[in-house]
């Protein structure tokens, strides 16, 4: 008998990380779920049971990958996946589904990405305080918005912390200067045409070992990051203003309302004008 508890995160206001739902299912036997390509990182933590997940990667190649109780596994934005419970001891796991502008540099130091999805805790305790984490937020959804995302943040470190894939964070201060100087830079101008030049300029650093300092510690280009924070901005603007979608594509650094659409359609996989309809804030009731 498949048993479900579901969740949708009520507020998108946070760049940093975001929740967007989150849940428990104990899977009938067989239960699948897919092929499906997902907007956003979806990390499922086994409870119980087995099952198995199909990945294809950027490279068009499908993985297969059998998991037990006490593994989880990552799907990427982008991937086509689907992921099948066992015949004979069907799986029962809970998910979150989150984003954010610094999630790809978490998951990286966790040692989890398109390439390497399954992760294996160090120790069955580790493991099981992360599940608990993860099952405080799913069995909490009418705590705060702050409360919630603070056990996310707590979730992705103990992913961190346990990960038996988990890659040492090699920033030193002088780094770690570097890439706020840089992203203090963007968010004040992300509304212009930067460049790489420009922000490499800014912390008075090579094009290219700037490049390499950003991308080894942010998990992605420079270019990519800016392009990311530009649509949270405009993805914060329209669900809280009545302003044009062209008028909010050119306050985030899009004058070309049409490049914008594009940006946002492959981050989102659906049009500014769909994100906006199904993002509708409701009006308060007095």
């Amino acid at each position: 008998m498949d048993q479900l508890s579901f969740s949708i995160f009520p507020n998108e206001n946070f760049l940093d990380l975001r929740l967007y739902q989150y849940g428990w299912e104990q899977c009938a036997p067989l239960h699948s779920f897919g092929p499906f390509v997902r907007n956003h990182f979806l990390f499922h933590y086994v409870i119980s049971g087995l099952g198995f997940l199909d990945s294809t990667g950027s490279d068009g190649v499908t993985r297969r990958y059998d998991l037990v109780e006490n593994q989880g596994f990552l799907i990427c934005p982008g991937q086509v996946n689907t992921y099948c419970a066992d015949k004979l001891r069907p799986w029962k796991y809970v998910w979150l589904e989150f984003d954010g502008l610094r999630v790809t540099e978490y998951l990286t130091h966790a040692g989890l990405d398109e390439r390497n999805p399954i992760y294996v805790p160090q120790t069955a305790a580790q493991g099981e305080q992360v599940r608990d984490t993860m099952m405080h937020i799913a069995d909490n959804p009418k705590a705060s918005t702050l409360h919630l995302i603070g056990h996310l943040f707590l979730f992705l470190d103990g992913l961190i912390q346990s990960s038996s894939t988990r890659r040492s964070a090699s920033r030193g201060q002088v780094q770690d200067f570097y890439i706020q100087e840089a992203i203090t830079y963007m968010e004040q101008h992300y509304q212009q045409d930067l460049t790489v030049e420009e922000l490499a300029d800014v912390c008075k650093l090579n094009r290219s070992y700037f490049s390499k300092l950003f991308r080894d510690n942010m998990g992605c280009p420079p270019q990519e990051f800016l392009i990311r924070m530009r649509l949270s901005k405009a993805t914060e603007l329209m669900k809280t203003s009545s302003a044009s979608i062209g008028d909010i594509a050119a306050v985030c650094g899009y004058p070309n309302q049409l490049h914008f659409s594009r940006a946002f359609k492959k981050r989102y996989g659906i049009s500014p004008r769909e994100w906006r309809e199904q993002n509708k804030l409701l009006p308060s009731k007095g």
